[in-house]
């Protein structure tokens, strides 16, 4: 008869994200784990072939969580959309710093980044509040990105401590020199 697990994949993958908010992506370890856990390694490699594939889960359970952050402060209706996602971006790399940078600082030598569902939304709010073709929207959102990652990042890593008015000002003042950019090519 297989053994019975005491808990479950779900659990573990629960508890090695909790670990790496704590310690960092470098911090999670079989060991450590099993240490969060309570327990032996024996139930991890019981249901996870390898290390490996728990980092895989947690990657999966972090982005799942980034992206409820995007949807609840675009639902929020605080800021236009657009805007709201550009702010759940920050407001996660505010709150769940070791996440954050699991996901968006760490070294994609090799790995080219795939874009994410998020697009499917974002891309056509930029096209509907700006005019510009989907190509003109995909750049503009990428010089939108890098500005907006440069402030998450900054405040991941603590080199910037603003309150999230101050964020959703200078927010503005780059969306408002982008399109000015972008739209005053459009009409010459």
């Amino acid at each position: 008869m297989p053994p019975k697990f005491k808990f479950t994949r779900d659990e573990i993958t629960s508890a090695a994200l909790n670990l790496t908010r704590k310690a960092g992506p470098d911090g999670l370890t079989a060991r450590a784990l099993a240490e969060e856990l309570g327990c032996s390694v024996k139930p991890i490699f019981g249901l996870f072939k390898n290390m490996e594939e728990v980092q895989e889960a947690v990657l999966s359970a972090a982005r799942d969580l980034y992206l409820s952050y995007l949807a609840e402060d675009m639902a929020a209706g605080k800021y236009p959309p657009y805007k709201a996602s550009g702010m759940g971006y920050i407001r996660f790399a505010r709150e769940e710093r070791e996440l954050f940078k699991l996901l968006f600082m760490c070294d994609r030598k090799g790995r080219p980044p795939k874009p994410g569902k998020e697009m499917d939304v974002i891309i056509p709010l930029i096209m509907k509040n700006t005019g510009l073709s989907r190509e003109k929207a995909e750049l503009f959102h990428l010089e939108m990105w890098i500005f907006v990652h440069g402030v998450a990042s900054m405040i991941a890593t603590s080199y910037l401590d603003w309150e999230m008015e101050t964020v959703s000002e200078v927010l503005t003042d780059a969306y408002m020199g982008l399109k000015t950019r972008f739209c005053g090519e459009a009409e010459n």
